[in-house]
C-alpha cells in the first residue's frame, strides 16, 4: 500500500510555484532616436510557431533592469501560452535617459515592433504589465502610447513624480528614492521651467487622459505608503486623470485623503467594501471609467499576477504599431 501510495504522490503534478521555468532567449534592439542598444529578454510558446498568440510586455521595477527575476509574471505567461517580453529602458533609474524619459518609452516600443516582426503576435492582444516603478512606466505608456496596446494593468505604481520627490524628501535624510529621482532629472523639481517640464513629461497623471479608451486597470495595496513606499494616492490621481479624459466622475479629495490616512473610506459606495473573489483580498474601493477601473485592496507595496492576468485576458483591441 505505501509503495502504491508513493507512486501515486510522484505521478500527481508538481505545484505551480514548483513547476521548471522555460529559459529565457535574449534579443537585442537598437533605439531609434539615439542609437544605443538595449536587451530584450523573451519567450515563446511552441504554439506560436503555428499561429499568433497574445504578447505579454512586463516591465522591470524602478531600482531593476531586464535582468531583474519576475517569474511569477513569467510563469502567468507560460500558463497561458502568451509570449512573455522583458525589456531594458535604460536600466536602473539613476541616470538621465531612464526614469520615463522619451528614449526610455522608445525602448520599449522598439522591442514590442522587435517582437512584433520576428514573433507570430496577436495584435488584438498585446498586454502590458509592471509593478511598482514598472507600475509607473505602464501607465506612462498608456498615456503617451494608448494606440499600442491592448490593455494595461499596473500594479502600486509612481503617478506624479513631484509629488513622489516631496513624499520622499518630507523627512531628513531623504530617502534614495529622492536622490534617484534628481539623478534622473537632473535635479529636483520647481527649481527651472524646463526641467518641471521634463517631470511632466515623465508623470503618467499628466498624460493618462489620453487613454480615456484603452482599457487600464490600476491596483495598489492599501497600506503602501505606510510599509511602502508610494502612497495609494498615485493609483488614485492616475484613475482621476483616465475619468477626467472621459468626462466621467473622479474619486473626491476627501476620499483619497481618507484611504491615505486612515486606510478606509468613512461612506464606502456599493462595490467598494467587499471581498474580492479574483484578488482573494478584501478591497476598499473600486472605482470604474469606460473600460478602466481602480482598485484598492487589502495589502502593501505588492502585486498578484494571476489577477492582473486574468483581467487582462478579457480585453481584445487592435494594436497601432509604431512607425
Amino acid at each position: 500500500m505505501q509503495f502504491w501510495c508513493l507512486i501515486c504522490l510522484y505521478l500527481l503534478p508538481l505545484p505551480a510555484a514548483a513547476q521548471t521555468l522555460p529559459k529565457l532567449n535574449v534579443a537585442t534592439t537598437e533605439s531609434a532616436l539615439d542609437g544605443e542598444t538595449q536587451h530584450v529578454y523573451w519567450w515563446a510558446p511552441d504554439v506560436a510557431s503555428d499561429r499568433d498568440v497574445p504578447l505579454f510586455v512586463f516591465l522591470h521595477s524602478w531600482s531593476s533592469d531586464y535582468r531583474q527575476d519576475n517569474s511569477k509574471w513569467l510563469r502567468e505567461a507560460v500558463r497561458r501560452d502568451w509570449i512573455y517580453l522583458h525589456p531594458d529602458f535604460r536600466g536602473i533609474n539613476q541616470s538621465l535617459k531612464a526614469c520615463g524619459s522619451r528614449y526610455a518609452r522608445r525602448d520599449i516600443l522598439d522591442a514590442v515592433v522587435w517582437a512584433t516582426q520576428e514573433l507570430n503576435v496577436d495584435q488584438d492582444r498585446i498586454y502590458l504589465a509592471g509593478v511598482s516603478g514598472g507600475g509607473h512606466m505602464s501607465m506612462l505608456m498608456a498615456g503617451h502610447h494608448p494606440e499600442l496596446f491592448s490593455a494595461v494593468s499596473a500594479w502600486v505604481g509612481i503617478s506624479d513624480l513631484s509629488q513622489w520627490h516631496a513624499f520622499h524628501t518630507r523627512n531628513d535624510p531623504p530617502s534614495k528614492y529622492a536622490r534617484m529621482i534628481e539623478q534622473s532629472l537632473g535635479g529636483p523639481p520647481g527649481m527651472d521651467a524646463d526641467r518641471d517640464a521634463d517631470y511632466r513629461d515623465r508623470s503618467p497623471v499628466f498624460h493618462l487622459h489620453r487613454a480615456k479608451d484603452l482599457p487600464v486597470s490600476i491596483w495598489a495595496g492599501v497600506n503602501d505608503g505606510h510599509t511602502g513606499s508610494v502612497p495609494v494616492s498615485h493609483a488614485l490621481e492616475a484613475f482621476n486623470a483616465i475619468a477626467r479624459g472621459r468626462g466621467d466622475e473622479q474619486i473626491t479629495g476627501d476620499e483619497i485623503s481618507q484611504l491615505v490616512t486612515r486606510r478606509q473610506l468613512a461612506r464606502p459606495r456599493s462595490g467598494d467594501a467587499e471581498f474580492d473573489n479574483a484578488l482573494d483580498r478584501q478591497i476598499f474601493l473600486r472605482r470604474k471609467s469606460g473600460p478602466s477601473m481602480v482598485t484598492i485592496f487589502d495589502g502593501g507595496h505588492e502585486s498578484i499576477p494571476d489577477a492582473a492576468c486574468d483581467w487582462l485576458a478579457r480585453h481584445r483591441r487592435t494594436a497601432v504599431l509604431p512607425e
